[in-house]
């Protein structure tokens, strides 16, 4: 399943600004990886074929898409009735529930000043595939859709806007840009010299070389070792053989299996999809 979220809405809100040392330190220290380069790369390049000027990458904006995907990903805000562009009561943010009834703008708006020391409103394209996000397929999403080609471009009901600032989240199952209309004095972002993975099993602590190319259903994310060990347990007695702890940075995840292509992944998804539901499928 594929969930497009678009909102652009006219008017300003402004809130108090907060965290912003702390934040701001983080954004410092952020990287971009190479999926995220690529989809900004095939959005420009989009917009030069159309005679517009590329919009420089945001480093501010790119810790604001980042910290939302990784929001969306581990917290999942956007279930019941709220969508993407919705953020959960778990961070240093403030929380809100997007639908079609309320739409909060202002907690979009904002989200740059509240967490960077980028001081204008942003503009998200958020996005949820149930499947591993591929960039190039997403643009291709996105380019056939008239309000995102019309945002990207600045036409129709964005013909006012001009984009001087862009940022950049992509996490397995999300993706979102964010677009400001000044620049962004904190400059652009590094580049990650590299987008490795940790894998161990359920009660070793050696490491892979995170170059498997395996398929893992992830059902769970936990802050310590111990909780996310007792979990693989259960799982194990429940039959479930190959259940173990996937190590991602500081996120300590559970897999219920590990399969050697994504046609697999899927089918063992949809197979456990009454008993374990909210089940999401991470590439190493």
């Amino acid at each position: 399943m594929r969930k497009l979220f678009l909102f652009i809405i006219l008017g300003t809100v402004i809130l108090p600004t907060v965290h912003i040392h702390a934040q701001s330190k983080g954004a410092d220290s952020m990287c971009i990886n190479q999926s995220e380069l690529r989809l900004v790369s095939l959005i420009n390049q989009y917009r030069v074929q159309n005679k517009l000027a590329e919009i420089p990458l945001s480093k501010s904006l790119c810790f604001v898409a980042k910290t939302h995907v990784y929001d969306l990903q581990v917290n999942r805000p956007d279930t019941s009735i709220c969508n993407t562009t919705s953020w959960s009561d778990k961070g240093k943010w403030s929380s809100c529930c997007f639908n079609k009834y309320v739409v909060t703008t202002e907690c979009m708006w904002d989200k740059p000043k509240e967490l960077t020391l980028y001081k204008f409103k942003g503009y998200e394209i958020s996005y949820f595939e149930e499947g591993i996000v591929n960039e190039d397929s997403l643009f291709v999403l996105w380019t056939s859709t008239g309000e995102v080609i019309d945002m990207l471009l600045g036409k129709g009901i964005h013909s006012d806007k001009k984009w001087l600032a862009i940022g950049v989240g992509i996490s397995d199952n999300y993706a979102c840009i964010w677009l400001g209309q000044r620049p962004d004095p904190q400059g652009k972002p590094s580049i990650c010299k590299n987008d490795t993975q940790a894998v161990i099993s359920s009660t070793s602590s050696q490491k892979s070389d995170g170059k498997t190319g395996k398929y893992y259903l992830i059902y769970g994310s936990f802050s310590r070792q111990p909780e996310a060990e007792e979990e693989v347990k259960k799982y194990k007695l429940a039959g479930l053989k190959n259940a173990q702890i996937i190590l991602n940075g500081d996120k300590i995840r559970v897999a219920l299996g590990v399969y050697d292509g994504i046609k697999e992944a899927m089918a063992a998804k949809d197979k456990y999809k009454d008993k374990y539901k909210d089940a999401w499928i991470l590439k190493n």
